[in-house]
C-alpha cells in the first residue's frame, strides 16, 4: 500500500493522472494486499481490463487476488528470485515472468525496506522521472535524514533493477514532468470528508467500521480547525440518536458507517423523518449480508437505503458517481437534509471510499446550508404547521416561545402527541410533500448522449460505464448515458424527459440481485422491455467487458430480459 500510495504521488508530481485501487484479505486488518493502479496522462475513473505490470514482493497468498489483478500475454510479472514459484494462475495468463533479487537489494542497501525497491522498479517501468519518485519519498517521511537514507538508496536500486529485466518491458507513459497548478490527490472518503465541512456539517459521531473509517480519521483534525467537533461513540446505535441530538440543537451533522451499522440505525433514521430532524449518513458500501466481506466493494445497499424503514418514511438517497463526486455530492446531501429537514442517506462504496486519485481541483463551491428557524415569540408556534411546501420552521432549543416535543409519536401540528387518524394522514403527507414538491434542479442525473439505446447506472460503476460507451460509440453503437444521483425522491419526470426518444433501457450495477432495476420498474415507466447487467462484488465491472456486452445488447435490440457480465 505504501509502495502503491507513493508512486500515485510521483506520477501526480509527474503532470500525469491516476487512480488506485486497495484490495486487501477478509482478515481486515494485516495479511495480504494489493495496491492496483492504473496512470494516464488524462483523468481515469475506473481500472481498465488488465495489468501491465504485476509485482510481487512476495508470492504469499497472492493466487487470492488472481481473479482481480487480469493479467495477459502482454503483461510483465515481476517477483522476488529468492520467493520461489508464482502462483499457476498467474503463469497460466501467459504473463512474461522475471525474478530479481529484491530482498537482497533492500538489504544491501543498508537495511532499507523492500517496497522502496519496487517504488523505483514499477516507477521506471511507467515512465515516471527519478525526481518525482524521491519527491514523494520524502514528502512522506516522517523519521529522520539517517534513516531516509537507506530507503533512498533502495529506490535508487529499483530504478537501476528495472534496467535488468532482460525481457520487454511495458511502454511508459509520455510524462509532461511537471505538476500542474489545481490538481487534487485525495480519497473518495477524504472528498467526502471534505464536502461535508464545505456543505456545513460541524458535528460527528460514528463507529469505526470497514471501509468508511477513513472517511472519520480524515473528519476529525479538519473538523477542530473549523470549530467543529468529532465523537467517537459506543456503536452505531448512539451514534445516529446523537447527531439526531445535535442536529436538533441546530448544529449539521453527519455519521459514515457501511452496511451492518446502517442497518442498525435503522431506528434511529426513522426518528430523523418523524420528528424532521435533518441528518446525514454516510454509507461507503460494503459485500454483504451480514458481516460479508468487508475490504471489498459492492453496490448491495441500495434497496435497504431506498425501503428499509418500517413505516411510510421518505427520505432523501443520494449515490455519488465519482471520487471527485464524493466532494460534489455529499456537501449537496447536507443542504438538501438542512432545506428539507430529512435524513440525506449518501451511498458510497469501497471502491471509491478507499481508493485514492488524481483530479481537478473541484470548481464548484457548495453554498452553506440553510434551515428554516423559527423567530422568536412566534405567536401560536406551530413546530410541524402543514405548510403549502411541508417545510415548517424549526426552533433551536431555548429559543423564547418557541417550545416543543420533538419525538417519535406521530404528534400534532404543534408537536403534541397524537394516534388520531387526522394527524396522522396530515403529517404522512406533509412530510412526503416536502421531498416531492422540491425542486432538486439538474444535478439529480448526469445525462450524455442522444441515442435511442440508454444505459442507466449509478455510483462507482459509472466510470467503468462511460469508459464502456465510449469504446462502443467507437465500435459504431453510440448509446444514451444516465448515471443516477438523486436516486430517492426518484425524479420521474426528469428521468422520462432523459430518456424521451429511448427505445431499450439497459440498467449496470454491482450487486446480485439487480436492485436498481428493481427499484426503477416500482417507480417509473421505462421504454421497451428494461434489462438488467449486473454481477456481485467483489470483482469490478470492467470497461472492456462492458463494451462487448453493450455491442451484443444493441445488436439483438435488447430483446432478452437479462444480459450476462
Amino acid at each position: 500500500m505504501t509502495a502503491g500510495t507513493l508512486l500515485l504521488d510521483a506520477a501526480a508530481r509527474a503532470g500525469l493522472y491516476g487512480l488506485m485501487v486497495r484490495t486487501s484479505g477478509p482478515q481486515i486488518r494485516g495479511g495480504e494486499a494489493a495496491a492496483l493502479l492504473r496512470l494516464s496522462a488524462a483523468p481515469v475513473a475506473t481500472l481498465d481490463d488488465r495489468f501491465e505490470l504485476l509485482l510481487a514482493i512476495d508470492w504469499l497468498n497472492l493466487n487470492r487476488f488472481a481473479d482481480e489483478v487480469p493479467l495477459g500475454t502482454g503483461s510483465l510479472l515481476v517477483g522476488d528470485s529468492d520467493a520461489g514459484e508464482p502462483p499457476a494462475a498467474l503463469l497460466a495468463s501467459g504473463a512474461r515472468l522475471a525474478t530479481l533479487p529484491l530482498k537482497k537489494s533492500a538489504k544491501a542497501a543498508g537495511g532499507a525496506w523492500v517496497n522502496m525497491i519496487a517504488l523505483g522498479l514499477a516507477g521506471r517501468c511507467a515512465g515516471i522521472p527519478a525526481d518525482a519518485l524521491e519527491a514523494a519519498l520524502r514528502a512522506s517521511w516522517k523519521r529522520g535524514e539517517e534513516a531516509l537514507k537507506p530507503n533512498l538508496a533502495a529506490l535508487a536500486r529499483g530504478i537501476e533493477l528495472a534496467g535488468e529485466l532482460g525481457t520487454p518491458m511495458p511502454a511508459p507513459l509520455d510524462v509532461p514532468g511537471r505538476t500542474p497548478e489545481g490538481r487534487w490527490l485525495l480519497s473518495g472518503n477524504e472528498a467526502a470528508g471534505c464536502g461535508a465541512i464545505r456543505g456545513g456539517v460541524r458535528f460527528v459521531a460514528a463507529y469505526p467500521i470497514t471501509p468508511a473509517t477513513e472517511l472519520l480519521e480524515w473528519m476529525a483534525p479538519a473538523l477542530a480547525r473549523v470549530g467543529g467537533t468529532l465523537l467517537q461513540a459506543e456503536d452505531e446505535l448512539a451514534s445516529v440518536n446523537m447527531i439526531i441530538g445535535a442536529s436538533y440543537g441546530g448544529v449539521p451533522s453527519l455519521t459514515a458507517t457501511a452496511g451492518p451499522g446502517l442497518a442498525l440505525m435503522a431506528e434511529g433514521i426513522g426518528l430523523a423523518v418523524a420528528a424532521e430532524v435533518p441528518i446525514v449518513v454516510v454509507d461507503v458500501m460494503r459485500g454483504g449480508p451480514s458481516t460479508g466481506i468487508p475490504a471489498k466493494s459492492e453496490q448491495s445497499d441500495l434497496s435497504f437505503a431506498v425501503d428499509g424503514l418500517h413505516g411510510d418514511a421518505p427520505r432523501l438517497v443520494l449515490a455519488p458517481n465519482s471520487i471527485a463526486d464524493c466532494l460534489a455530492t455529499t456537501a449537496w446531501a447536507v443542504q438538501l437534509a438542512e432545506t428539507l429537514q430529512a435524513p440525506a442517506l449518501v451511498l458510497s462504496d469501497q471502491f471509491m471510499g478507499q481508493s485514492r486519485a488524481v483530479i481537478d481541483r473541484p470548481t464548484q463551491d457548495p453554498a452553506p446550508a440553510q434551515r428554516l428557524f423559527a423567530e422568536a415569540h412566534t405567536p401560536e408556534y406551530r413546530r410541524y404547521a402543514d405548510t403549502p411546501s411541508g417545510v415548517s420552521p424549526m426552533a433551536r432549543p431555548g429559543t423564547p416561545g418557541t417550545v416543543y416535543t420533538a419525538d417519535g409519536l406521530e404528534h400534532t401540528e404543534r408537536g403534541i402527541p397524537s394516534s388520531g387518524a387526522a394527524d396522522h394522514a396530515k403529517q404522512l403527507a406533509k412530510r412526503e410533500r416536502k421531498l416531492a414538491r422540491y425542486s432538486f434542479g439538474p444535478r439529480w442525473a448526469d445525462v450524455e448522449g442522444s441515442s435511442d439505446l440508454a444505459v442507466i447506472t449509478f455510483g462507482s460503476t459509472t466510470g467503468a460505464v462511460r469508459e464502456a460507451v465510449a469504446r462502443a460509440t467507437a465500435r459504431g453503437v453510440a448509446l444514451r448515458l444516465v448515471s443516477l444521483r438523486l436516486i430517492a425522491p426518484l425524479q420521474t419526470e426528469a428521468l422520462a424527459a432523459a430518456l424521451q426518444g429511448v427505445r431499450q433501457v439497459l440498467v449496470v450495477e454491482q450487486n446480485h440481485g439487480g436492485q436498481l432495476l428493481r427499484y426503477l420498474r416500482s417507480r417509473a415507466d421505462l421504454p421497451g422491455r428494461p434489462s438488467g447487467l449486473h454481477r456481485a462484488g467483489p470483482l469490478p465491472l470492467r470497461p472492456g467487458q462492458l463494451a462487448d456486452a453493450f455491442v451484443d445488447w444493441a445488436a439483438a435490440h435488447a430483446g432478452k430480459t437479462e444480459v450476462t457480465a
